[in-house]
């Protein structure tokens, strides 16, 4: 089936609630909102949607792209307010751009930045926990601070993914990786202080970033030191990945650069 025109729609969405993106038997997931909701706009019209990653349960985005296939036209400003109008609360359409029908949003060239919220010490409000995780222990964050910078440059990650198959690319390249003060997403519940760990690159492994951090987490603690991290990253390391993965709720896919 061949369609006539294609549209590449930025999404923002809050995924406590959701089972990641990928549709899933049995399982509330993001692409199943996107198309129920589309299938009240457009009607009975045919079309095709594809999203330009995967997420993990409880992942939320505040850039998330899906590309959307159609045989008729539309009035982009019309359609993204009639999109938002049938979108559930935890969705929102920002902005929408016509494509080639050629191009391919999970094909395109693109950098993605992660960010990873999370607190330490006295437990947080129960209303932060869709978005930040909280560690119920005194963590060293300057010595986290250096650890995440070994992360920096071009590394093998056979120990923070789990499952990969025999042609996943372990080495992959991190353009920065950092812990800073959290000055980005703020609520009156939120704790007085939190923290992002930031991380930019081309593609990530499956649970890389949520491996990452809970190391960074052994790092604080006391269980991990600056040498471990830098033999956990050598090609001739054992292979075998962490043990321990940290919470999605605190990942948010924060932005996509994509090469249109």
């Amino acid at each position: 089936m061949k369609y006539s025109f294609s549209y590449v729609i930025c999404l923002q969405f809050l995924g406590f609630r959701f089972s990641g993106w990928q549709k899933q038997i049995n399982a509330k997931t993001l692409h199943d909102i996107v198309d129920k909701s589309l299938s009240f706009v457009l009607k009975k019209e045919s079309y095709k949607t594809i999203g330009s990653s995967r997420t993990d349960a409880k992942v939320s985005a505040n850039c998330y792209f899906f590309q959307l296939f159609l045989f008729e036209e539309i009035e982009q400003k019309d359609f993204l307010f009639n999109l938002n109008s049938n979108f559930p609360a935890d969705f929102r359409a920002i902005s929408i751009q016509k494509v080639k029908t050629s191009f391919n949003v999970i094909n395109a060239s693109k950098i993605k930045e992660y960010h990873y919220y999370f607190s330490y010490g006295k437990k947080n409000h129960p209303f932060a926990a869709p978005f930040m995780v909280n560690i119920d222990f005194d963590l060293n964050l300057e010595l986290m601070q250096n650890a995440a910078k070994l992360f920096e440059g071009e590394h093998y990650f056979h120990k923070y993914c789990t499952k990969p198959s025999e042609h996943t690319i372990l080495k992959r390249r991190i353009d920065f990786c950092e812990i800073v003060k959290n000055d980005i997403l703020t609520a009156s519940f939120f704790p007085k202080q939190s923290y992002i760990l930031k991380v930019r690159g081309k593609g990530f492994l499956r649970y890389q970033i949520r491996l990452m951090m809970a190391t960074l987490f052994e790092v604080g603690k006391g269980n991990f030191d600056l040498d471990f991290i830098e033999n956990s990253l050598k090609e001739n390391n054992d292979r075998k990945y962490m043990r321990n993965i940290a919470q999605a709720s605190g990942l948010q896919l924060y932005n996509i650069e994509i090469d249109f």
